[in-house]
């Protein structure tokens, strides 16, 4: 598949810890994401190096992606025992402590076979996707194995796609909250250069 942006998500069912602990045999993201807003992100393995530090990271500002009204759901290729030892490890010895988000264990890979994020090795890529409240994927980023992914971007693109379905101006290079949207036409695009080209 590639490229999912403006595609539909691809659904799956499997075995998950959730974000409060609890181990659920059949977790569904269609219906767990119904009618908002969801970030599903791929990484390669459990108990390993950079994960850790992305899961993480994912944690300290669950709160944001909360208050937004958007699903974190974390994937891997482990079990979901595995998952669950990991958030039971504590952060000083490798764990992640008991992380906020749901945890999906692909063990058939058919999830990120699904999404395209596979490496040669069978675990996954960093595979990022921020998908809407029709189910639709809005943006992807796909980092190699070695490369830790920017969490913050993330909130941005959220805060991006969010400021967009309700003004209906686009984004240009580097937007924040907070900052003017541009007008999707020739005038708009000149209006918007000729007060900020100096700063993009």
């Amino acid at each position: 598949m590639g490229v999912l942006v403006g595609k539909q998500a691809p659904d799956f069912t499997a075995p998950a810890v959730l974000g409060s602990g609890e181990i659920v045999d059949s977790y569904n993201l269609a219906e767990a994401t119904k009618g908002k807003k969801a970030v599903v992100f791929f990484y390669p393995l459990d108990f390993t190096f950079v994960c850790p530090s992305e899961l993480l990271a994912f944690d300290h500002r669950i709160a944001e992606f909360e208050k937004r009204g958007v699903e974190v759901i974390g994937v891997s290729i482990d079990s979901h025992f595995s998952h669950n030892a990991w958030r039971n490890t504590p952060v000083n010895e490798g764990g992640i402590g008991p992380v906020k988000y749901t945890l999906v264990a692909d063990m058939n890979h058919a999830i990120c076979q699904a999404y395209d994020v596979e490496s040669a090795g069978g675990m996954a890529f960093r595979g990022s996707f921020l998908i809407d409240e029709d189910g639709l994927v809005r943006h992807q980023v796909v980092n190699d194995l070695p490369l830790g992914r920017n969490v913050d971007e993330m909130l941005r693109m959220v805060d991006a796609l969010a400021f967009h379905q309700e003004h209906g101006e686009v984004c240009p290079a580097g937007w924040t909250e907070g900052d003017k949207g541009m007008t999707a036409s020739p005038d708009g695009v000149a209006a918007y250069l000729s007060e900020n080209a100096d700063s993009l």
